[in-house]
């Protein structure tokens, strides 16, 4: 960011945000949305069939890439039983979306939504 100063124009810094940073705020978003009742892992390693709620586990279902001045985000997710599919995934993205880029001031090139599982209700 540059400020006129005089007729000199000087740097104010730069701000960097974190993959992980970035993946809280798009966990959040995404589990914010009726019929999301979870994240799941990304992986198999990570334990396909476990649904992660908490803060520290928030991140382990989600997948951030920064390219240039553009972020991609792939979101693992647990559905509630009976809802449409379809438009979770559609609420789920325009959510983080609409998150990201206002809170975090970044460019959102893409929002992935991968369906791992059905759930029928919450756990607690």
């Amino acid at each position: 960011m540059a400020r006129e100063n005089g007729g000199s124009t000087r740097s104010l810094g730069a701000i960097n945000v974190s993959p992980e940073a970035i993946a809280t705020v798009a966990g959040i978003a995404a589990l914010e949305c009726y019929g999301v009742v979870g994240m799941a892992a990304r992986s198999f390693q990570d334990g396909l069939t476990e649904l992660l709620r908490g803060k520290d586990n928030l991140t382990k279902g989600i997948e951030v890439s920064i390219e240039g001045d553009e972020v991609k985000i792939d979101l693992h997710v647990i559905v509630e039983y009976g809802t449409r599919i379809k438009e979770v995934a559609r609420n789920v993205i325009e959510r983080v979306r609409y998150t990201v880029e206002t809170q975090l001031g970044l460019t959102v090139a893409e929002v992935n939504v991968i369906v791992r599982g059905v759930r029928i209700g919450v756990e607690e």
